[in-house]
């Protein structure tokens, strides 16, 4: 069987598409991995065809993609809908890493699922309650790779037993980047002193970093006892990114945009805005978007301020 694989969008390497190179190359299929939605020139006739889209903003490319191969079996948390493809069901954890030569850490999950169920999150209704997803040893690709592990956990601490993958992250020496952020509404001594004792790193394993969220003002409070405890255990606030929730709480306007933005950046802590919906507010017709790309690329050099940045110029 000839196969293609099309990732939609995601920097990363596609989980469900590495699952799928795996299964079919087990079988003896030839297996073609791309990014592009149009076939290329000289591009095979395919038995099979399928497509991964993580982000709804990938909609439009999705729709140009489905009209170049009406047949294709398409999912993830992007699409309308989601599939079950023969044979592999459940934790079918093998990944195939060949197609993307270029990426050296290993990816996965712990756990999978959530306690809370945040109205604006896909997690609760895709994975439900937290459970246990794989070991470290599972997870890390072997000798011959750096001890880096790229954990794509929703809630580390959700699950029972969390403290023995922080044993073995520590007794295997491996670094680890949490990019998908640790609850720091429900974090508590002993998950705060664990993630002091493990290297906790940055996406590119180079800086310390610390991922966590802050969603609306109303959780103030709960958000920096939060930090309180992690400081307690040795984790100084200037190492957390804290992703930003803009554009989704009805009662928000740039007041409190701004409030919640500064009194990050007055702690210590680097907000990182991510925008739900790309909205104006009254009083300045900048976006939500223009404040997202002022507050990640400029804002930390403190040349220029929010109130005189200039979305249209360049320089």
């Amino acid at each position: 069987m000839n196969v293609r694989l099309t990732q939609i969008d995601g920097k990363l390497p596609n989980l469900a598409l590495m699952k799928l190179a795996h299964w079919h190359r087990a079988r003896g299929d030839t297996v073609h991995l791309t990014r592009r939605v149009h076939p290329e020139l000289f591009e095979p006739r395919y038995d099979r065809v399928y497509a991964s889209a993580i982000f709804s903003y990938s909609r439009d490319k999705l729709e140009r993609f489905q009209q170049e191969w009406p047949d294709a079996i398409v999912g993830g948390t992007g699409t309308p809908e989601l599939h079950t493809v023969e044979g592999i069901t459940g934790q079918y954890e093998k990944y195939d890493y060949s197609d993307y030569p270029d990426y050296p850490y290993s990816l996965g999950f712990l756990q999978r699922g959530c306690r809370l169920k945040c109205k604006f999150c896909v997690v609760p209704t895709k994975e439900g309650k937290p459970s246990q997803n794989m070991t470290v040893a599972e997870l890390w690709r072997g000798e011959g790779y750096p001890k880096k592990l790229h954990i794509l956990d929703n809630d580390f601490f959700g699950v029972p037993g969390w403290q023995q993958h922080v044993k073995d992250i520590n007794d295997g020496g491996f670094k680890v980047c949490l990019n998908q952020g640790i609850n720091v509404r429900l974090i508590h001594d002993e998950g705060a002193e664990a993630l002091a004792s493990m290297e906790y790193r940055d996406d590119q394993f180079q800086s310390r970093r610390i991922y966590t969220a802050w969603d609306n003002l109303g959780d103030e409070k709960i958000f920096m006892k939060g930090i309180d405890t992690l400081e307690r255990a040795g984790i100084p606030a200037k190492h957390v990114m804290a992703y930003m929730l803009i554009g989704y709480d009805p009662k928000e306007d740039w007041d409190r945009v701004l409030t919640r933005y500064n009194r990050m950046r007055e702690r210590g802590i680097s907000p990182y805005p991510m925008v739900y919906e790309n909205k104006t507010y009254p009083g300045d017709d900048r976006t939500l978007k223009q404040f997202q790309r002022w507050a990640v690329r400029l804002a930390q050099s403190g040349k220029i301020t929010w109130e005189n940045y200039d979305p249209k110029a360049k320089a």
